[in-house]
């Protein structure tokens, strides 16, 4: 099943966005009732979900829901509600050990699929064994969280080795390709590409977006270029033309060259 590249958030309490926010070309509309929803209106988010999706049921194949963390007051009200609603897929953010996976496991089953959201040095230090836990779909990098844990400067260099260490642990546990942080500046389509190309040069295949105006950018960068995938489709042409040897170009085709323009075709139909 392809995954989504883009993941839109809305907050849990604006149940008069939620339409707005499905109706979009978002992969995936994330309803948060965390950072976005004050303590005192988290029982209301959740109330608004459940009236919402009473009359949406239609939305359930691109909805996730991020919860509050295991260590929060209203991780369990959280969990009750998704119970409630049937719902399957949800972020656990300030994801810091496989024992988090476990304790959502516990109450909704094995028939879920769940995005840790890695925003802490004890959730890196953990990658491994959080990526390997049951019902785990792929990782996101919380970068605003990350930063602030660890006092960073602003610099992206700060970025580069949790992010590397996201990309190997996904792929080492065979999980899809981690989903980059938000960008904050809304009005600012340089911040956002360079964002786009760190978590790019990382190994990361998609983003979490906090305005509509993002998915376009965020697909456009992505996905694979016109010229990316010609050559792909001529790499898989001339290696499935023949039986031996394969040179293209000048250069041998190899099977990491055949993987590369695989994976490159596979990304341009998502």
């Amino acid at each position: 099943m392809a995954l989504p590249i883009s993941y839109l958030f809305v907050p849990g309490n604006r149940p008069e966005r939620f339409d707005k926010a499905l109706a979009s070309a978002a992969g995936a509309v994330i309803i948060d009732l965390e950072d976005a929803v004050a303590p005192a209106d988290k029982a209301a988010a959740r109330s608004a979900l459940a009236h919402w999706l009473s009359t949406h049921d239609e939305a359930r194949a691109r909805l996730c829901v991020r919860i509050n963390d295991c260590r929060s007051a209203d991780f369990r009200a959280d969990l009750d509600c998704l119970a409630a609603l049937d719902l399957h897929r949800l972020m656990l953010p300030k994801a810091e050990s496989a024992d988090d996976l476990m304790a959502v496991i516990a109450r909704l089953g094995t028939d879920i699929q769940v995005i840790p959201l890695i925003e802490t040095a004890r959730g890196v230090q953990q990658l491994m064994q959080i990526a390997a836990a049951p019902c785990v779909q792929r990782l996101a990098f919380g970068t605003l969280d990350y930063a602030a844990d660890l006092e960073l400067s602003g610099d992206p260099r700060g970025l580069l080795y949790p992010a590397s260490q996201i990309a190997i642990a996904s792929r080492c546990a065979g999980i899809g390709t981690p989903i980059a942080g938000v960008t904050a500046a809304l009005q600012d389509p340089a911040a956002l590409a360079e964002d786009i190309a760190l978590a790019r040069a990382c190994g990361f295949g998609a983003k979490l977006c906090i305005h509509p105006a993002q998915l376009e950018p965020t697909h456009s960068a992505f996905r694979p270029s016109a010229d990316e995938l010609a050559w792909a489709q001529r790499v898989i042409a001339a290696a499935s033309d023949s039986k031996g040897a394969v040179q293209l170009d000048g250069k041998m085709i190899d099977p990491p060259v055949l993987r590369k323009a695989q994976a490159i075709v596979d990304r341009a139909s998502l």
